[in-house]
């Protein structure tokens, strides 16, 4: 599966990149466990060349997946596999600080999103996803929570790293605590668990798994 996804790409770095996500990133493995027993829409937040989306359709989740990131040039990469070799997935370039994007509500998808927007857009973009969660349905968001550790520091590193080599085109601007990401999930009665995923790497991941309640 990760040949077959990586070889879509075009160019050695590319193809390189999505084989080391993909065997190497731990979250596309716990996010799909999580969201595959209830196969709703799903919006991916800032997704980038579309592995998430890519890995969830080659495991067999057929519900629609739609994803959006402000990187045209990713995006692009996104569309041209979809439209060869995927049904019903949809990519398109917009701004997270913007409305997001039409699409039925089902799960929310926020990896690796939240530490390139201010205190205050990150508050606001949180709202907006949690409004976007189906009853029962996940706000999955792997975040770099800020705090005292040294993985942190070294993620703070190698976040000037990816922007130093244009991988990025935006720099970390604010590392929110874990308070600041649950905080607006709580107040609408989500359930709410965290989990170390950093897996093998040195980095300060982790996923914050926000479930909205169901309707009785």
């Amino acid at each position: 599966m990760i040949e077959r996804i990586a070889r879509r790409f075009e160019g050695r770095w590319l193809q390189g990149y999505a084989r080391g996500k993909l065997r190497g990133d731990p979250v596309f493995a716990a996010a799909s466990d999580l969201v595959k027993n209830q196969p709703l829409p799903v919006l991916d937040i800032g997704c980038g060349v579309g592995l998430f989306e890519f890995h969830l359709r080659e495991c067999g989740y057929l519900a629609p997946l739609a994803g959006f990131d402000f990187d045209a040039k990713k995006i692009a990469q996104a569309q041209r596999i979809a439209a060869a070799h995927y049904t019903d997935v949809e990519f398109s370039v917009a701004d997270a600080t913007k409305p997001l994007p039409a699409s039925p509500c089902g799960h929310v998808i926020l990896f690796d999103v939240l530490h390139y927007l201010d205190a205050s857009a990150q508050r606001d973009l949180l709202e907006r996803a949690a409004s976007r969660v189906a009853p029962g349905g996940f706000c999955l968001i792997r975040e770099t929570p800020r705090d005292a550790s040294w993985r942190f520091r070294l993620t703070q590193l190698e976040e000037l790293f990816v922007h130093a080599i244009f991988w990025m085109k935006t720099r970390a601007v604010h590392f929110p605590s874990a308070d600041e990401i649950v905080g607006p999930f709580a107040r609408r009665g989500f359930s709410i668990e965290t989990r170390p995923l950093w897996g093998r790497t040195p980095f300060n991941s982790h996923l914050f798994i926000l479930r909205a309640p169901s309707v009785v």
